[in-house]
C-alpha cells in the first residue's frame, strides 16, 4: 500500500487542508489555461494531476501521457484515476530513448521533479525534443543554495537559485516566470521571500 512519504503526493490520505497538497493542485490550476492537445506529464506520481487535466480540459486535451519511474505509484494511478483520455507510463526521465518512445506533446508538465536528477541539462534536453515547435512547457522547482550544493531534502540532489532556474529555459522562444507563495502565484516582490519557481515557456 502506498504511503505518503512527503514527496509522492497521494491527495486521498491526506487532509484537504494540507499545505503541501494545496500547493500542488493549485500547480496543476495554474497551468490549466496553457495545457491543450497532446498532454505529457512527466514525473506524474499518483497521477492526481493527470485526472484533473483530463477531467478539466476535456474539451482542449485529446491525450493526456502520465509517466513516472517508480511502478508502485503507477500502479495506484491507474487504480485510483483511471480516465479515457489518460495512459499512464513508466520510464525514466533521463532515459536515452524516453524522447523517441513518447513522441512529441503540445504541452509538457514538470512539477518539482528536476532537483530529483542528476543531470538537469539532459532532462530539459528531453523535455525540449519532446515539445513540438509552439508548444508549451510548464515547469516548477524549489528554490535553494543552488546547483551542486547540499540541500535539506534527502530526495533533492540540488535547489537551484532564482538566476540558475531562469537560466534552464535559454532554449526556448518566449519564457515568463512566476513565483509560488502557498497557493498564490505572482510575479516577484522587493522584500519578498520566495520558495518555488514556475516557468511558462513557449518553443
Amino acid at each position: 500500500m502506498l504511503e505518503w512519504t512527503g514527496e509522492r503526493i497521494i491527495p486521498k490520505l491526506l487532509k484537504p487542508t494540507n499545505g503541501m497538497l494545496l500547493e500542488h493542485i493549485a500547480r496543476y490550476y495554474f497551468a490549466f489555461p496553457f495545457i491543450q492537445g497532446r498532454v505529457l506529464d512527466i514525473a506524474c506520481g499518483t497521477g492526481y494531476g493527470c485526472h484533473m487535466v483530463a477531467k478539466d480540459r476535456k474539451r482542449e486535451v485529446h491525450e493526456v501521457i502520465g509517466v513516472d519511474i517508480d511502478e508502485e505509484s503507477l500502479f495506484y494511478a491507474n487504480r485510483e484515476y483511471n480516465h479515457q483520455k489518460v495512459r499512464y507510463v513508466q520510464g525514466d526521465a533521463l532515459d536515452p530513448q524516453l524522447p523517441d518512445r513518447l513522441g512529441l506533446f503540445d504541452t509538457i508538465l514538470s512539477f518539482e521533479t528536476i532537483e530529483h536528477v542528476p543531470d538537469d541539462q539532459l532532462f530539459m534536453n528531453h523535455l525540449y525534443r519532446m515539445l513540438k515547435p509552439g508548444g508549451t512547457l510548464v515547469l516548477s522547482s524549489p528554490f535553494g543554495r543552488g546547483r551542486g550544493m547540499p540541500t535539506s531534502e534527502p530526495f533533492h540532489y540540488h535547489q537551484f537559485t532564482p538566476e540558475e532556474f531562469e537560466q534552464l529555459f535559454t532554449p526556448f522562444s518566449e519564457v515568463d516566470t512566476y513565483y509560488q507563495r502557498g497557493v498564490i502565484f505572482e510575479k516577484p516582490r522587493e522584500g519578498v521571500r520566495y520558495f518555488i519557481g514556475i516557468a511558462v515557456c513557449k518553443k
